[in-house]
């Protein structure tokens, strides 16, 4: 099928009042692609989304009607037009014989492109996989983000760090337009793409090659792909041009037909990796490059190279930047994957990826991606402990990526191995996440690393060549490694806050200090330093005993507190339920901090599946629930000219009247069960109200009367037949030191049910004594 110009197209769809998603479909299907689903997948939406938008075109067109083929039939009748409004003209010889000779080159360099292009292989995988099979449209930024002129509060802009909740992505997330990588090649005849590691730049051009040479992309030219390393390297140091007749040679193409296509502006050349050019063939390399893209300007140029590798001026170049994957990039990359492995676990994989937030944010980069897809693939899940995870993705950053493909950069920190690397960002990242500096100052940053390399080796004395030498190793780890970023001019932040996170675990083990860390309990910040702290120590069962002890001094000198907990420890042991004796003290202190239920659950995850069949849990969770319906009503404000105020009022009366029917017709119904006076006390409260159902108006005048009455006699039956439902009336500053003491022991209990290594003993004592008061 004959692809169409898109202005053509363009001008068709409006005469033809197609709306714009109808107009965005049918140009890219008839000027770039040749079948519904590469479509749909270049449109980042659902084939069906797609069927929809040209069913809408197809009507527009006057092809109606469920016949097959409609697809062609519209193909047919838009060739036709153009070849109206586009007659022929006799071409002058010269062009004719261009065109051909395109054509014909294009033909012999296809096998050389496909076999150079058409897989790719990194890190561990053990075979190639087929570069259509997984390929991901990718997104370019026209603005280069670490060149904003951005300040330290505007990069803080939405988040409040005070309340340590925050979207953990959003410290990374760009606003800049995103315009497909495609769309930048055919506005622009020379780009300069830039990237972090792994950011995806070679396979873009690589699947630029393939498409040019099979003529769907940019189809009037013929593209030429070098490595820029391996021309560097290439013996004798040919010049580009007789370079690319070398390799246009190998494909049975003359130096006479090589010396057309360039002189006539016929080439896509593709330049990749600047920044893989040793440090002695870099100005060569770039004077090569120079001059080349000055003395052929007609043809089209794309290079690659990462960021902060070196400051390059192109002055004919136009600059962008490669965007992070998004959800929906993410999402099409894993399930091209796993379906070239002929693999089902896409969903799978995406359901733990949006359940590990800490995990997720590295798929935004494709590289550590792949790496997540390889792990996942090998064992059906991530691994359960993290730490080993990021361990590998930061060994992949800093050595492996490069060792795979024999790259060896200039090394102004030669003295650093990788464990020294390693050693450095703990120290930078321990600094800066205590100081709650998610993003710092250039400056700053140097300064650290300028205290770290000071006691190396070798080092310099003099301050002022120590922090030129900083300097040099800041824009080494960016442009090497990635794991530090320039966000906005002079500011910079890890790559991932994942990684700022491990490296201060690292430290912490390190340098010994577990008290410091302790005092850090209460903060959900440091949450995921805890999870990676205990998975990364050779034996956490001293840190383990510290942080229990941390948890019970909260809340030791508060007598009411104290009170409740001897109330939550009596009230556990009277309840018959096989169960942990933690678990039931944690669902009974869940009733009222967490309706989920969440920590008595990680303790016992068989009790949500089993809840309804032991009296006592069940029971007790009902009338709580009653409890709160009750006070709902009796202390809520509700305007009831609003129809959403009226509507959570009666969602309330129902919940109530449900809640209670439940008790008394289900639970206290079944056989054997012996509570007549709860069961008499709890039927004559649902006697009381009106029946809602037969004049709501006499059921809110009742309740707004009787309702706190009633609510309060409902809490005396709680309390009299099941020991529950006490109003302890705690102040607001008990309120938020329970609250963190939950949240501390949810984090202990997660901490014991990750990868850590302690010993039996102590990890015995901890489930024992588990939400237990000070003396028991």
């Amino acid at each position: 099928m004959q692809l169409l110009p898109s202005d053509f197209l363009i001008k068709l769809a409006r005469e033809y009042d197609l709306s714009p998603e109808q107009e965005e479909a049918f140009v890219v299907r008839f000027s770039m692609k040749e079948n519904d689903l590469s479509v749909a997948d270049f449109l980042h939406i659902s084939p069906n989304a797609f069927r929809t938008r040209m069913s809408g075109v197809y009507k527009k067109f006057s092809i109606g009607g469920r016949r097959p083929g409609k697809s062609r039939l519209l193909h047919d009748l838009l060739l036709q037009k153009y070849q109206q409004s586009h007659p022929i003209p006799e071409p002058a010889d010269d062009k004719l014989d261009t065109d051909a000779l395109v054509q014909e080159v294009r033909q012999q360099i296809q096998p050389s492109i496909q076999e150079q292009c058409g897989t790719m292989k990194v890190l561990d995988m053990t075979q190639p996989i087929g570069l259509e099979d997984i390929y991901t449209n990718v997104n370019i930024l026209e603005k280069i983000i670490g060149r904003r002129r951005l300040a330290l509060n505007e990069m803080l802009q939405g988040f409040d760090l005070s309340l340590e909740e925050f979207d953990r992505c959003g410290l990374g997330k760009i606003t800049e337009k995103r315009v497909p990588g495609l769309e930048a090649v055919k506005l622009y005849n020379k780009l300069l793409v830039l990237g972090k590691p792994g950011a995806g730049k070679t396979t873009f051009l690589k699947y630029l090659a393939i498409h040019c040479a099979n003529s769907q992309v940019l189809g009037e030219r013929v593209p030429i792909f070098i490595t820029l390393k391996q021309f560097a390297e290439f013996q004798n140091q040919p010049t580009l041009t007789t370079y690319i007749n070398q390799i246009l040679a190998k494909c049975d193409v003359t130096e006479a037909q090589a010396t057309e296509i360039i002189n006539r502006g016929k080439g896509l050349i593709l330049l990749d990796g600047l920044d893989e050019v040793r440090e002695e063939d870099c100005d060569r390399i770039l004077n090569q490059i120079q001059q080349f893209t000055e003395q052929y300007r007609q043809n089209s140029f794309v290079l690659t190279c990462r960021i902060a590798a070196r400051e390059y001026t192109f002055g004919k170049f136009t600059e962008v930047e490669m965007a992070d994957f998004d959800d929906q990039q993410i999402q099409t990359f894993v399930g091209k994957w796993f379906q070239a492995k002929e693999s089902d676990l896409a969903d799978y994989f995406m359901k733990q990826l949006k359940e590990n937030p800490p995990i997720k944010e590295l798929a935004t980069n494709p590289l550590l991606l792949t790496l997540l897809c390889i792990e996942f693939e090998d064992s059906g899940a991530f691994p359960p402990n993290r730490s080993e995870l990021y361990s590998r993705a930061i060994h992949t950053l800093l050595r492996k990526w490069d060792d795979k493909r024999r790259i060896v950069r200039q090394q102004v920190y030669r003295k650093l191995s990788v464990q020294r690397k390693e050693d450095l960002l703990s120290e930078v990242a321990f600094i800066t996440f205590k100081r709650k500096d998610y993003f710092f100052k250039q400056r700053d940053v140097e300064q650290y690393i300028a205290g770290y390399i000071r006691n190396l080796p070798d080092a310099k004395t003099d301050q002022d060549a120590l922090l030129l030498d900083s300097e040099a190793v800041l824009k080494s780890i960016e442009a090497q490694h990635g794991l530090l970023v320039e966000r906005a001019r002079n500011i910079y932040s890890f790559s991932h806050l994942t990684f700022q996170e491990y490296f201060t675990a690292r430290k912490t083990i390190a340098q010994g200090d577990l008290a410091a860390l302790v005092e850090h309990i209460t903060e959900k910040r440091w949450r995921e330093v805890f999870l990676l702290t205990v998975s990364m120590m050779l034996d956490a069962s001293e840190l383990m005993q510290l942080i229990k002890q941390k948890i019970d001094r909260l809340v030791a000198r508060d007598e009411k507190i104290q009170q409740f907990l001897h109330w939550l420890n009596q009230k556990s042991r009277s309840v018959d339920a096989p169960y942990k004796p933690a678990a039931v003290r944690a669902f009974y202190l869940s009733l009222d901090l967490d309706p989920d239920l969440e920590l008595s659950q990680i303790l016992e995850p068989a009790l949500e599946q089993s809840l309804g069949f032991f009296l006592d849990l069940d029971l007790d969770e009902a009338l709580n629930k009653a409890l709160d319906f009750g006070l709902g009503l009796s202390r809520g404000a509700f305007n009831f000219s609003q129809p959403l105020s009226l509507g959570r009022y009666e969602t309330i009366v129902n919940m109530l009247d449900r809640t209670l029917s439940q008790i008394l017709d289900r639970t206290l119904a079944q056989e054997g069960i012996l509570i007549p006076k709860l069961k008499r006390s709890l039927q004559q409260l649902k006697d009381q109200p009106p029946n809602p159902k037969e004049d709501r108006e006499q059921f809110k005048q009742w309740w707004k009367v009787k309702g706190e009455d009633w609510t309060e006699q409902l809490r005396a039956v709680m309390i009299k037949h099941r020991n529950i439902g006490h109003d302890w009336q705690f102040n607001e500053q008990q309120e938020k030191l329970l609250k963190q003491y939950y949240d501390a022991n949810k984090l202990l209990v997660d901490c014991l049910n990750s990868e850590c290594y302690m010993s039996k003993e102590v990890r015995q004592e901890i489930e024992d004594t588990l939400l237990l008061p000070a003396v028991y």
